[in-house]
């Protein structure tokens, strides 16, 4: 997914490895029952009757649209000055971004990354800056080559790695020990694990970021990977749908086009998505890239309502948050501008807006299609209904627990964990 402030995750991914070398429900290609990731485990997913309702009927419209959108939020601390802040936002901290646009989520990178207690810090400040409804905080943490946090926590070697061993426990048991430990710093919601089938070589932009080249056998990987990050009490994304596997073009530079058959696309594409909907991922994340057979508009299926409510939600039967990719990237913003973007994404079926290219653009036309009529009253309040449920089941609705440092030091890094990362690098040999 992600990759607009690229990360230093080869070097402690090879740091890691040096000092200490990172049972799932296995799904074939076949379409099992898919349950409502809604309605799942209750010690996992706490609900309190009516609380969703309650919430929602009591955010105004520019609330509402703010609930949508996830950007990055520079600095290192919630309550201190950053240029960059100021500059992108017209706010100085990030706890002045979060209360000018009453954002919903905002997202961390490495820039936001320093020391366990600063990570703690910024992750209560910001939740403390929300007021109203807590953040969804995420990051993308798969391991391997894209790990945000890497800097702090456990970096456990990447899908294909995990994938070679065909063994579902692991990969579980990775999820869940990488959830454990973004949990204990404040973040909720881990962008992961990629759901897309490499089966293209040349791939520049997925790669060993997937679990393999084999449907059946990454759709194993991943139902694991999402029951092991619920199993943490942590949200976990299945991403880049429709699939991102077979393609040349690294969307986050360009437009890749995939020319997959709709048989081709059932065969190979979606069995780790299916798996994923039926494990109970919270949310799957859009790809920016056209799938011509699927959608003959020429949008990325970001921007393609045949492909995110048409075939994700229809077809599939997915009722949980559906997020875009980046907005920043180049694959999202080949034919609209960065307000229109955003637009669209809603318009096409997305919940989450993440990392929007210039926020208070995306912001203001989010909210001045909702005052015309061109978004709905309704479509806007199905998309924020859905990201409080995920906000319900993950025991935020309404207050998010401070994390601790005490606690965290107990987690991060942990002995169990370290020999974990060390035992998949040799099952994987």
């Amino acid at each position: 997914m992600v990759r607009g402030i690229r990360a230093a995750g080869l070097l402690a991914m090879a740091t890691v490895l040096g000092a200490c070398a990172s049972g799932g429900q296995a799904a074939g290609v076949a379409s099992p029952p898919r349950p409502d990731p809604t309605t799942a485990a209750p010690e996992s997913r706490p609900a309190q009757a009516g609380g969703v309702e309650r919430v929602l009927a009591k955010l105004s419209d520019e609330e509402k649209v703010g609930q949508l959108f996830m950007p990055v939020l520079y600095g290192t601390a919630a309550d201190t000055v950053s240029g960059e802040n100021n500059a992108r936002y017209g706010a100085a901290t990030p706890a002045k971004v979060i209360g000018k646009y009453h954002l919903g989520g905002a997202i961390l990178f490495p820039e936001n990354v320093k020391t366990v207690e600063q990570v703690i810090g910024l992750t209560n400040g910001m939740q403390k800056a929300s007021r109203g409804v807590p953040l969804l905080v995420g990051t993308d943490q798969e391991n391997g080559l894209v790990s945000r946090m890497a800097a702090l926590i456990t970096t456990f070697p990447g899908a294909s790695v995990i994938g070679s061993t065909k063994d579902v426990s692991l990969s579980r048991a990775a999820a869940k020990a990488t959830g454990e430990e973004l949990r204990a710093l404040g973040v909720n919601l881990d962008f992961a694990p990629v759901a897309d089938v490499n089966i293209n070589p040349d791939n520049p932009v997925i790669g060993k970021r997937a679990y393999g080249n084999d449907p059946a056998e990454v759709s194993k990987m991943v139902a694991a990977a999402v029951k092991g990050f619920d199993d943490a009490k942590v949200a976990s994304t299945a991403k880049h749908f429709p699939g991102h596997g077979d393609t040349n073009t690294d969307s986050h530079t360009g437009l890749p086009v995939i020319k997959h058959t709709r048989a081709q696309w059932e065969k190979l594409d979606a069995p780790p998505f299916r798996a994923a909907i039926a494990a109970g991922t919270d949310v799957i994340m859009s790809a920016h890239i056209v799938m011509p057979k699927l959608d003959s508009s020429g949008d990325p299926a970001t921007l393609s309502k045949t492909i995110l409510t048409g075939l994700l939600r229809d077809k599939l039967g997915f009722k949980g948050v559906i997020s875009t990719d980046a907005l920043n990237m180049g694959g999202a913003r080949t034919k609209y501008n960065d307000g229109e973007i955003a637009v669209r994404a809603v318009l096409a079926g997305a919940d989450l807006l993440l990392m929007p290219n210039n926020l208070p653009k995306a912001y203001d036309a989010v909210l001045a299609a909702v005052k015309s009529g061109r978004i709905s009253k309704e479509r806007l309040d199905q998309s924020v209904t859905r990201l409080l449920k995920l906000k319900e089941r993950r025991g935020i609705l309404t207050s998010a627990a401070p994390a601790s440092v005490q606690e965290a030091a107990k987690v991060v890094r942990s002995a169990e964990h370290r020999k974990l990362a060390a035992r998949i690098v040799r099952e994987s040999r």
